[in-house]
């Protein structure tokens, strides 16, 4: 067998040796096996997610051999669960999988325990009534719940726990923590044995743009009774006394300066999001809380009293044109500043831990190490359950996706995945499924959508003809295509979820396969 380091390669790159360890730890629980569910299992087997249960009770006719490549000729009239799992196994050795041959909905009524063992379930093809009932039992349980459905050509996928917390959330765009507008003293000191005016062109033209800004900044503040540039007119003088200082047109230093000037108008503190964080009643902390609101109360008291109103050090510097000592110095600086930070916060943390009645060493100096590192992006996530949002959506979103061209498909397509499973629960079967009869499926579900809406508080807003006629058409179909790129997007959430790195989704998210669109709603 390959050695995992070299097996996994490409992926470690991405979430890191400590993110693969919690995917090859987790348990994930898949419920029904058609194409929809197979897709989001393969690409977590490829993965190396630790173990797989599959849960269905069907067994494999012709259909399935047109859209689910996880099956064969020779396994028509065979268990699918057991066929499909055999399968995936043969994808990765690594992976301990497992099949129980059994209807979801009869494990959901009789034993709700059964999914307690579980990191995370992902449910697929289920209705209404069934998910709502799982919500429940994964929230008590603290069982991640993922729902996907794929729908002729719409796809569905939903995230469901009380609460998630990011601390590696790896936003694609973030401003680099240099402190230009709020520099230490130590920071200050090594700028001030700097000379912008070294009448060597060498030294001007290789003095990190870091220094020119602390200096200029500073010699800004001193003729304007202590304040930064703040209006367009003062930073547009500022930028201008950075370019009068350029004594030659190649000195890509200055031009550094003047592109990151922007970071010494940034006002000081901490951002509106890392503020709501420190300010949730959660990080008001006991023993249960979990090792995150500890931290972020170790963060609030740092924040508060040595930070200054500002977080902890992140400690890196970006490449920027300067002598190869100056570098250096200013790494050591700002590494050593984001080290003393850790220290502080670590100690916080231990007697946090220490007054609640945990052992003070319960959590890892590693750990501790990644929250400084990233307290400025630290991200939490809550999510509805089911039931609420299915009985009582938020009805201004729902009123306003309706009437905007630019949702009304995707929010038309939610709300027919709801109706019809109200028209298979009163007439034993989905619109269009069986032939004959389309046109009284597509009247009556016209009158399902519109006691839905009316349920829903949306009375006198309609669904378009149109769709509710494409739904008729879908006749419950589960096309591969949509199977796997909804399959696709339920497995990187689970992946998201599992490593707790990058921020998954909130709100549902609708695959629209007539436009070709994806969004995500807030209900």
């Amino acid at each position: 067998m390959a050695e995992p380091k070299v097996k996994y390669d490409r992926q470690l790159r991405i979430w890191g040796e400590q993110g693969q360890a919690a995917l090859e730890k987790a348990s994930i629980c898949l419920l029904n096996c058609g194409p929809t569910g197979s897709e989001t299992l393969k690409n977590l087997v490829l993965g190396g997610i630790g173990s797989i249960t599959i849960v269905d009770g069907t067994k494999i006719d012709e259909g399935d051999l047109g859209n689910n490549f996880m099956v064969d000729e020779s396994s028509i009239g065979q268990s699918k669960a057991k066929c499909v799992c055999a399968f995936l196994q043969e994808l990765n050795d690594a992976v301990k999988a497992k099949f129980i041959e059994e209807y979801p909905e009869a494990l959901i009524e009789t034993r709700p325990s059964f999914f307690s063992q579980f990191t995370l379930v992902v449910a697929t093809q289920l209705v209404e009534e069934w998910i709502v009932k799982l919500d429940k039992i994964c929230r008590n349980a603290n069982v991640i719940l993922v729902v996907a459905r794929s729908y002729g050509l719409t796809g569905l996928v939903r995230i469901s726990l009380k609460e998630h917390t990011v601390i590696e959330s790896k936003p694609d765009h973030f401003l680099d923590d240099l402190r230009l507008n709020n520099p230490w003293p130590e920071l200050r000191r090594f700028a001030e044995t700097i000379d912008l005016n070294a009448p060597d062109p060498v030294a001007h033209k290789h003095t990190p743009y870091v220094v020119i800004l602390v200096k200029m900044a500073e010699e800004w503040a001193k003729s304007h009774g202590g304040s930064l540039p703040s209006s367009r007119e003062e930073k547009k003088a500022f930028k201008d006394l950075l370019k009068a200082k350029m004594i030659a047109t190649d000195e890509d230093n200055y031009k550094e300066a003047i592109e990151a000037s922007f970071k010494v108008f940034a006002p000081h503190g901490i951002s509106p999001d890392l503020k709501q964080i420190v300010d949730d009643s959660c990080a008001e902390v006991d023993s249960n809380s979990s090792d995150f609101w500890i931290l972020v109360a170790a963060l609030k008291e740092f924040i508060a009293n040595e930070g200054g109103g500002e977080a902890p050090m992140e400690g890196s510097i970006p490449d920027m044109t300067s002598s190869t000592e100056h570098y250096v110095n200013l790494q050591n600086i700002y590494q050593a500043k984001a080290e003393a930070d850790f220290k502080i916060i670590e100690e916080r943390a231990r007697n946090i831990l220490k007054k609640v009645g945990r052992d003070p060493n319960s959590i890892s100096k590693t750990t501790i190490k990644s929250f400084c590192k990233n307290a400025r992006k630290l991200k939490v996530c809550r999510y509805r359950s089911l039931e609420d949002e299915f009985s009582s959506p938020f009805l201004p979103e729902l009123q306003k996706y309706l009437t905007d061209e630019d949702f009304s498909v995707a929010v038309g397509f939610y709300l027919l995945l709801r109706a019809v499973d109200r028209f298979a629960a009163n007439y034993n079967s989905f619109p269009g499924q069986f032939d004959g009869g389309i046109d009284e499926d597509i009247s009556r579900l016209k009158t399902t959508a519109v006691g839905l809406l009316n349920d829903l508080g949306c009375n006198g807003l309609t669904l378009s003809e149109d769709l509710i006629n494409e739904m008729c058409r879908f006749g419950a179909a589960e096309l591969h295509v949509v199977a796997a790129f909804t399959g696709g997007i339920a497995s990187q959430e689970v992946i998201k979820l599992i490593t707790r790195q990058f921020v998954p989704m909130s709100g549902t998210f609708i695959f629209n396969g007539i436009d070709h669109k994806s969004q995500l709603l807030s209900l």
